[in-house]
């Protein structure tokens, strides 16, 4: 990583020497000409730093010169940055208001200590970067330096697209085979075991997923679970993630005994599927464990198992493996043009496609390899610069592992730097680990690996398209939605991984083993949940002083708590730290000497459950960007002066329960970008002593998500909601507004008068909210006004509503939200009837969902127009006849809803049986149809059991009530809950 690095810490000195604010202190220090020496010496050393990137791994001599220069530029960047945060103590706004706190600073006792302080290290770290460029007695290339243009060096499409990893191509004999085993009926044994064996890369993952989540395979198998293995064959791991994955919740911090014992619930007696992604280290006795543990499941249970070694094979085979084999050169054609090419006509040149033949031909039929040459190919779009990249830089790729590690090589040395330090700072995550996007462009952000760009773009944005070259580059793959949290993840191969590792050399360190020691150059270590790390004796042997990351990977919560002594250690040993990733980690007291951390920019204490309260010095962090709270359940309040932390860009106080009100002087965090969570007091005798939404006047960078919380305890509606200002928020995209609980415990009491000002007030305060046109998803939550505001209808980008307990509402608002796609209804207890004219405006719609609506009786006809809807909901409207419309009339949809896929009906007491407008999809709309089937009336009684015992939605059956019917209709994705009472079993 050495030879990425040094670029731009050089980049960020020159950057930091440049600036107006270190000008001046300088003139006031008199060390204007030494700090001037200090960016000539780096500025001219800049010119060389490109050739000497390019010969790192070919000459020791440059190598060690590299390393030598790297450690005194990082020495160079914490002295500058050190002089910045104790001379410019306080924000500084202003030059004159600058000019007078600097002056104020310097003329306290200390000015002549302090000044002699900082001019010895300027100019130590000066003469230590002259004598190592005066060591130099080899040749390098001075060439021009501009940052950006490298930037823009590979010219992006206005889009990433690239094709998903389970899209698979010439692998469709392989998915037959593997489908065929896995629906064979026929098998010796109750449970068959499959192993599927392959080199890395070859795609072993990519079929399983493809196999997996077939709609065929879904139904025949009762459970699927997907459980990726790795290098740790942690048994209690992988049953906890077994069961997670049964129940779709995260894992639970159970015993073995609990844990054998749902396992065994779950799966007894069930036909299921259960893949074992990516098996390495594997003893019998513990495999055999797992498998007398997997047992109980029905006939006809099948596990897939994906490994590359073949002693995996012998120990976990019931039946003769699937050697996968490499792909067709036609596949590996399609395949590699796929990727390199973006237009059609260019995947059909002849020219081009005889080369594309001759380039696959080297790349062994390995998929990996082929997708990785195809996305260097995308940017050379001429025949002269396929030929030269196919005899020139493409090696014969055999199919062993370091062959094709040499292939990935060259797609990282074909990177910019700024990309090459971002890919090798996720060595830094286990293998398999789920990257958060979010989560990592924030720690890119932290560490100053992303540089701003001269046309004013937000860093994030910045780092977002970094992200995107890496995965449209397949440094990552398996990018999605996390089904849990909804945060876009991804993961690495196992061989980009490796690949990591090897680029990041000695720069980053995972401590999985706590017997080894950190060397002096390690800049950024992780450690997860079994590492001893934090320990006083481990903290006191680590030798890294200048040490810059120290990042949490735990996923689990089976640990000892932190203490606040080796917290204590932690600080004192590594003052130089940029990020402090504690996330998870049962902290449940942070000390006060947090302030010593003058270089922090990222702190992260989120998930410490136990965690009550913030010292107040840790107000004196000046640098602090990002401040997560995440999950701190317990956490009662922030400290009083956050107010100082003038730089902070993120702080993230979401589901932290306990936290009623947030302090004054928000308002003075301008940088703010992110704040999703802003917390009302719920005490209204509080609100003149804690933060009102005044507070939120200034803070128009706030992007994405907002949370407001306790409106209901808004007393001047006008002026407060005037005063937030939230339609300034121009980068504002989710907003959730939630009046709180305050007018419902004296509910009783309250008269009518009293009710009529709650309501005004309400909607005086609604409409004095109104968001930026940017909004895409609004959520309205527990709002005690009659009607909506007009801007409700006036949102050009809204995507999403959803209106939750609005429950004295009677209007229902008239849409023209053209792009609205989903619209969800629920606890509206006023509301009688829905505007057909209204709802059938919105002719984007794709899913809604009608929840507690008691009032309600019938289903308006405009609903016929809505063409696109593909999922509808309606559970719990107690008054509720599916078969009338709003006039009395039979409900006849005249042949709309052609799009329904999927319905979900539950709770309707006046349900009993089919309506005709529901038979009418059978025979008119083609994709509905598609998923009826027969099934018996046995099937029918034990869904209900099912049903009853569990206590939650299955895929069920719903019936015609007339005995004249000879079958019974069952659609898969058609539901229908309790209560059955009132349901009619034909005989």
């Amino acid at each position: 990583m050495a030879d990425v690095v040094i670029g731009s810490i050089a980049e960020k000195i020159v950057a930091i020497l440049g600036s107006q604010a270190t000008e001046t202190v300088g003139k006031l220090w008199a060390l204007k000409h030494e700090l001037k020496a200090l960016e000539n010496t780096v500025s001219t050393l800049r010119a060389v730093l490109h050739h000497a990137e390019e010969q790192y791994y070919q000459s020791s001599q440059v190598k060690d010169w590299v390393e030598k220069l790297k450690d005194a530029l990082y020495d160079a960047e914490d002295v500058l940055e050190e002089f910045n945060i104790e001379a410019l103590q306080p924000k500084l706004r202003g030059h004159k208001k600058m000019m007078k706190e600097v002056k104020t600073f310097f003329s306290s006792s200390n000015q002549l200590a302090f000044k002699l302080k900082m001019g010895y290290k300027v100019r130590a770290v000066r003469e230590s970067i002259e004598a190592i460029k005066a060591d130099r007695i080899f040749y390098l290339e001075e060439r021009p330096v501009d940052s950006e243009a490298e930037r823009e060096q590979r010219k992006r499409r206005e889009t990433h697209s690239f094709i998903p990893e389970g899209y698979i191509i010439g692998r469709d004999a392989d998915k037959k085979t593997v489908k065929g085993f896995l629906m064979d009926s026929n098998m010796e044994e109750p449970i068959s075991i499959l192993p599927i064996v392959g080199i890395g890369g070859l795609g072993k993952t990519a079929l399983a997923q493809s196999v997996y989540n077939d709609e065929m395979v879904g139904n025949w198998f009762e459970l699927k679970m997907w459980v990726c293995v790795s290098d740790d064959f942690d048994l209690i791991k992988i049953v906890k993630n077994i069961i997670a994955c049964v129940k779709n919740e995260k894992p639970t911090e159970d015993t073995m005994e609990q844990l054998q014992r749902k396992l065994r619930a779950e799966i007894d007696g069930k036909r299921y599927l259960l893949v074992l992604d990516d098996l390495w280290n594997i003893e019998l006795e513990k495999w055999l464990s797992l498998k007398i543990l997997l047992g109980g499941g029905g006939r006809g249970s099948k596990i897939l198992i994906t490994t590359r070694l073949l002693p995996v094979v012998k120990i976990t085979g019931t039946t003769s493996p699937y050697l996968l084999e490499d792909l067709s050169e036609s596949a590996s054609v399609d395949l590699l043009m796929q990727i390199a090419c973006q237009k059609v006509e260019e995947r059909q040149d002849s020219e081009m496609l005889a080369i594309a033949i001759e380039i696959v031909r080297k790349c062994s039929g390995v998929p990996l390899v082929i997708r990785t040459v195809g996305s260097l190919l995308f940017f050379k779009k001429t025949k002269r610069e396929w030929l030269d990249f196919k005899n020139h830089e493409l090696p014969e790729v055999s199919q062993r592992e370091d062959c094709i590690k040499s292939v990935l090589k060259l797609s990282y040395d074909h990177l910019p730097s700024h990309l090459k330090q971002c890919f090798a700072f996720c060595s830094l995550f286990p293998k398999d680990y789920k990257i958060k996007k979010h989560t990592l462009v924030d720690l890119w952000i932290a560490e100053g690996f992303i540089q701003p760009s001269n046309r004013g773009q937000h860093l994030e944005d910045i780092a977002h398209g970094y992200f995107m070259d890496l995965l449209w580059s397949n440094f990552f793959q398996d990018f999605k939605e996390d089904p849990f949290t909804g945060e876009e993840i991804c993961k690495m191969h196992d061989l980009m991984h490796d690949l990591a590792c090897l680029v990041a050399r000695t720069e980053c360190w995972v401590a999985w083993d706590d017997t080894k020691l950190i060397l002096e150059r390690t800049r950024h270590i992780s450690c997860d949940s079994t590492s001893n790390l934090m320990g006083k004796p481990q903290i006191s042997c680590l030798k890294a002083s200048a040490l810059r990351t120290f990042l949490s990977v735990t996923t689990y919560w089976g640990m000892e708590p932190t203490s606040e002594a080796n917290l204590c250690q932690l600080i004192q040993s590594f003052k130089r730290l940029r990020i402090l990733d504690l996330h998870a980690k049962k902290v449940e007291k942070v000390p006060m000497s947090i302030y010593k951390l003058k270089h922090l920019t990222y702190l992260d204490l989120s998930y410490n459950h136990a965690l009550k309260r913030l010292p107040d010095s840790i107000t004196r962090l000046q640098n602090l960007q990002t401040l997560n709270l995440h999950h701190c359940g317990s956490l009662e309040e922030l400290p009083r002066g956050i107010r100082k932390l003038v730089n902070l860009q993120d702080l993230n106080i979401d589901n932290c329960d306990k936290l009623s009100y947030m302090p004054c002087g928000l308002e003075q965090l301008t940088s703010l970008h992110r704040l999703i969570c802003f917390i009302l007091p719920k005490d209204k005798a509080l609100a003149k002593k804690y933060c009102k939404l005044g507070e939120l006047n200034r803070l128009n960078n706030i992007r994405g998500r907002l949370y407001i919380k306790n409106l209901g305890s808004v007393i001047d509606a006008i002026e407060e909601s005037m005063a937030a200002n939230l339609i300034e928020k121009h980068s504002l995209e989710f907003l959730i507004l939630s009046w709180g609980s305050f007018n419902s415990i004296d509910e009783v009491m309250i008269t009518k008068r009293d009710d009529a000002m709650i309501m005004k007030r309400d909607e005086a305060l609604l409409d004095g909210l109104r968001p930026p046109d940017n909004l895409q998803k609004l959520i309205i939550d527990k709002y005690d006004g009659e009607s909506f505001p007009r801007w409700m209808t006036e949102l050009p980008n809204l995507v999403e509503l959803r209106l939750i307990k609005c429950e004295r509402c009677k209007h229902f608002p008239k849409f023209g939200l053209s792009k609205l796609k989903r619209l969800d209804i629920s606890g509206m207890e006023f509301l009688e009837y829905l505007p057909g004219e209204s709802l059938g405006s919105l002719t984007s719609l794709e899913s809604l969902d009608i929840y507690l609506l008691h009032r309600l009786t019938s289903l308006p006809l405009g609903l016929r127009h809505l063409s696109k809807l593909v999922h509808l909901s309606i559970k719990a409207c107690h008054d509720l006849d599916l078969s009338k419309d709003e006039s009395g009339n039979i409900l006849d949809f005249h042949g709309g809803l052609q799009s329904l896929r999927s319905m979900h009906i539950s709770f309707l007491p006046k349900l009993t049986s089919l309506p005709q407008w529901i038979l009418q999809l059978r025979s008119e709309c083609p994709n509905f149809k598609e998923q009826i089937s027969s099934v018996s009336k046995f099937g029918i009684a034990r869904i209900i059991r099912h049903y009853q015992s569990k206590s939650r939605n299955v895929r069920s059956w719903i019936y015609p009530k007339t005995k004249a019917a000879t079958s019974w209709i069952s659609m898969e994705a058609f539901r229908i809950s309790a209560p059955y009472t009132s349901m009619t079993f034909p005989n």
